[in-house]
């Protein structure tokens, strides 16, 4: 049956439902049987609730069975009520019953039991999704329909000789071979029933995520029903209030969770139900018990009324602090030992508020965010350069590593719940979940990881810096052992070789003073060339250390010798560049070589430029190529680009790189300074 013939079949059945409960009504009003108003009117709309309910999933899912046994148990219950109630009507004539009474008391017999059958077996044994938690669970299917069958057939063959009038009679029922049918079928049904009730507890101990929110709505309707079924069957027609509002809660449960329309609400909506449970225990059992006193006695001479007047201005004085109560009490029934979500953020912001060093206020927020949520694990990742770090946990938190960043943007996180932290727009960490399986993650809590992550950003930012910080005096200290091993190295290896070479010379020239001045003085002028190389060489090593060019003559000429040393040809724009603080210069300088240094590596340029610019007291620098480039977002700075942040960082400065592949790379920086008069 196509989807288009399914909403119509759904629709009829709406249709006479709808005309049935109706009919049930104005018959059951005109008869004189005693029904309690309020099942005499709820009844009939319930009916009309549970089929409208079962065309909408019809509608929406025409796949899942769901929509058409929901409109099953609506529709079985409409003509339940069209049959007894005509059949109270034609027999309400002193014994001269309208035509089909008789037919339609005994149908009333039995058109009940498919709706309960429904209801008790295969709702809750197909539920959300239709089908049976594995296929092992079929045969209770199978049990359920023999069962709702064998019963159907015994009442209505036990009931047959009942249906001239007796059917009426409350202590009548299915009588001979009849009644046996209907009590085997009975049974059939009460076994499939609790074999449904078992399935659904290992459906709901397995669900994880929505299912498992499905079947919260369901069992919190499915409890209200049941509870309010035991109050129905107290004496007092008001009971059937409670019954009235189950039956219609039921439908409306079941509606949203096949549908997932607001799925993640169920915790809301149980606390505001235990809220109104707690309410009516505070406040009405203290009411009954004043107005009772109030109906009974007169104190000190005071008429009654004015004792209850009296009594109910102390009990309206109660409603704010026993409202308080009730909450609290509701969130102990919802969450159990979990803080409640302002709890948490009024703890979060205490912590946040005290000093800890930088390694405990990860920690803390960590076991917060857990203890809040009630997950089983918590991470808090914090963006050190080009990477999330996990920076600490709380919990049961498998093993974790890096993640790149690219851009800006969350990079995919290895657990399932993650919110990330920003401040000011910039990307600097993320707060993640590990949630178990039997308590997925539902909207308040979301809510509440966002609202922890809002206040997370400044702490991050923080500890980011005092990070950043750190390595990059590691970084620092690196560099300089390694330039203090590059000196050392140039050292023994060129200089010092050159003075030993110079020193054994010098003894064989003694040895041949006065014997061989011929071969004397070719051994002087070999000493006097490689004296002027050892010179040489330790100007070139002095250079290294800090050019003399640069620190007589400034930036432009330091950068124009060296630009005419550079592998590929260099240009230097820098027209009206004067003396800047010695760091600075030496900053700028070093960074320019070594961003020539790159270009000669790994550029494959024909040509460099090297801009110098002086304004706002900034000193800007640009070093651009006509090279390969190269992608920035997927490549990170290797130790000569880290080196030269550093380097930039000690003074104040930023560094910047653009590039793209196939259109040369530009390096900027820029250094806070103020030109020297």
């Amino acid at each position: 049956m196509t989807a288009r013939t399914q909403l119509r079949v759904a629709l009829a059945a709406l249709a006479f439902t709808a005309a049935a409960t109706l009919a049930g009504i104005a018959t059951g009003v005109a008869s004189t049987a005693s029904v309690p108003v309020v099942l005499l009117v709820a009844l009939p709309l319930v009916a009309i609730v549970y089929v409208a309910a079962g065309t909408l999933l019809v509608s929406r899912l025409p796949a899942n069975p769901i929509g058409w046994i929901v409109i099953g148990i609506g529709f079985f219950q409409g003509l339940n009520l069209l049959t007894s109630g005509y059949a109270d009507f034609a027999f309400a004539r002193d014994g001269n019953p309208l035509a089909i009474g008789g037919l339609s008391g005994w149908a009333s017999g039995w058109t009940w039991a498919p709706s309960i059958g429904l209801l008790v077996t295969f709702l809750i044994l197909l539920f959300p999704d239709g089908h049976p938690p594995s296929p092992r669970w079929r045969p209770v299917g199978w049990l359920a329909g023999a069962g709702i069958v064998v019963g159907v057939v015994g009442i209505m063959i036990g009931g047959w000789s009942l249906r001239h009038g007796a059917f009426r009679d409350p202590n009548s029922g299915p009588t001979g071979i009849g009644a046996g049918i209907a009590a085997f079928g009975l049974l059939m049904v009460g076994i499939a029933a609790a074999l449904s009730i078992a399935s659904l507890v290992v459906r709901f101990r397995r669900s994880v995520d929505d299912e498992r929110q499905q079947l919260r709505w369901f069992l919190f309707a499915a409890t209200f029903v049941l509870l309010a079924t035991v109050i129905g069957f107290t004496p007092g027609d008001t009971n059937y209030v409670a019954l009235a509002i189950g039956l219609f809660l039921l439908p409306v449960c079941i509606v949203v969770a096949v549908l997932k329309y607001r799925l993640y609400d169920i915790d809301v909506v149980i606390k505001k139900t235990a809220v109104a449970l707690v309410l009516t225990v505070l406040i009405g059992v203290p009411s009954l018990f004043v107005l009772a006193i109030a109906s009974q006695v007169l104190i000190w001479g005071v008429p009654n009324p004015v004792f209850t007047l009296v009594g109910g201005v102390l009990l309206g004085m109660l409603v704010l602090p026993l409202l308080r109560v009730a909450r609290r009490v509701a969130d102990r029934i919802v969450y159990g030992t979990r803080a409640t979500s302002y709890e948490v953020l009024t703890d979060f912001s205490e912590r946040l508020a005290d000093t800890y060093a930088t390694d405990d206020v990860l920690t803390r927020m960590a076991e917060i965010l857990r203890n809040g949520t009630g997950a089983t694990g918590a991470t808090v990742w914090l963006r050190v350069g080009d990477a999330l770090h996990p920076a600490a946990t709380a919990g049961e938190v498998g093993p974790l590593a890096d993640v790149g960043i690219r851009g800006d943007a969350l990079p995919p996180m290895p657990a399932k719940v993650v919110s990330e932290v920003r401040h000011h727009g910039e990307l600097l960490g993320a707060l993640a979940l590990s949630m178990p399986p039997n308590d997925p993650i539902d909207a308040r809590r979301e809510r509440l990881l966002r609202d922890l992550s809002s206040q997370a950003g400044a702490v991050l930012r923080n500890v980011r810096l005092i990070e950043e910080l750190r390595a990059s005096r590691q970084r620092l200290v690196a560099a300089q052992d390694e330039e203090r091993r590059k000196l050392e190295r140039n050292i023994h290896d060129g200089a010092q070789q050159q003075l030993v070479a110079l020193s054994v010379k010098q003894r064989l020239a003694e040895s041949l003073v006065g014997r061989d001045d011929e071969r004397l003085r070719a051994m002087l002028r070999d000493l006097q060339a490689e004296t002027n190389s050892a010179l040489d060489d330790l100007r070139d090593l002095a250079r290294g250390i800090y050019p003399p060019l640069l620190a007589d003559k400034g930036l432009t000429a330091a950068l124009e010798a060296q630009a005419r040393k550079a592998a590929v040809p260099v240009t230097v724009d820098a027209h009206g560049i004067g003396r800047f603080p010695q760091d600075v210069e030496a900053t700028v300088y070093f960074c320019t070589l070594e961003a020539l240094n790159n270009v000669a590596k790994y550029a494959d340029a024909t040509r460099a430029t090297i801009r110098l610019a002086n304004g706002d007291g900034l000193l800007r620098v640009e070093v651009s190529d006509d090279g390969c480039g190269f992608d920035p977002s997927s490549t990170t700075y290797g130790t000569g680009l880290q080196g030269m942040q550093d380097r930039l960082a000690a003074v104040g400065g930023l560094l910047s790189v653009e590039s793209e592949p196939g259109y040369g790379t530009t390096v900027k920086a820029s250094v806070p300074a103020s030109e020297e008069r």
